[in-house]
């Protein structure tokens, strides 16, 4: 993933692109991927690591009347931590993680199911992703590569 990382990082910077990320699942792995990159501090802004409901409605701005209707689980938090991720830090570009990484989960919402937001310029992408049961440490590492992706694929695309 570092060579990803390091062309997330060039992309972004040749574009003059900032980025943030909000993370729950993972957290700080994005992030980490992205700043153990020399130079990444040219483009990265910060990373919010909203575990609880609580941190992704004080940080984020999460809707507590989304977190109860839809739980922490859903496209519909990912989309509102993207978008609060982008306009706290306010830069260009940022992705949000939210899943549940296991052991466990339930027969609604089963473990190595994540949701993943991409705000950007063009707005808000959401997406959910059934890893399966990989293993807590597995599902981790396969959202956060899944996020890079996301990232380096809407960074690479934008103008």
């Amino acid at each position: 993933m570092a060579d990803l990382s390091a062309d997330i990082i060039q992309t972004a910077r040749d574009k003059g692109l900032r980025i943030a990320t909000a993370e729950s699942c993972t957290g700080g792995m994005v992030s980490a991927a992205l700043t153990d990159i020399a130079g990444s501090s040219a483009v990265f802004e910060r990373g919010f690591v909203t575990y609880s409901n609580q941190a992704k409605i004080d940080l984020l701005g999460v809707s507590p009347e989304t977190l109860a209707a839809f739980g922490a689980v859903s496209n519909e938090v990912a989309r509102e931590m993207a978008l609060g991720a982008k306009t706290r830090a306010g830069v260009e570009m940022a992705v949000s993680i939210t899943g549940i990484a296991g052991p466990g989960g339930s027969a609604h919402k089963p473990e190595g199911r994540i949701c993943f937001g991409l705000a950007s310029p063009a707005g808000v992408a959401v997406e959910q992703v059934d890893f399966g049961a990989l293993g807590r440490a597995n599902v981790r590492i396969a959202a956060r590569d899944y996020a890079l992706r996301l990232l380096h694929d809407a960074i690479s695309q934008s103008d």
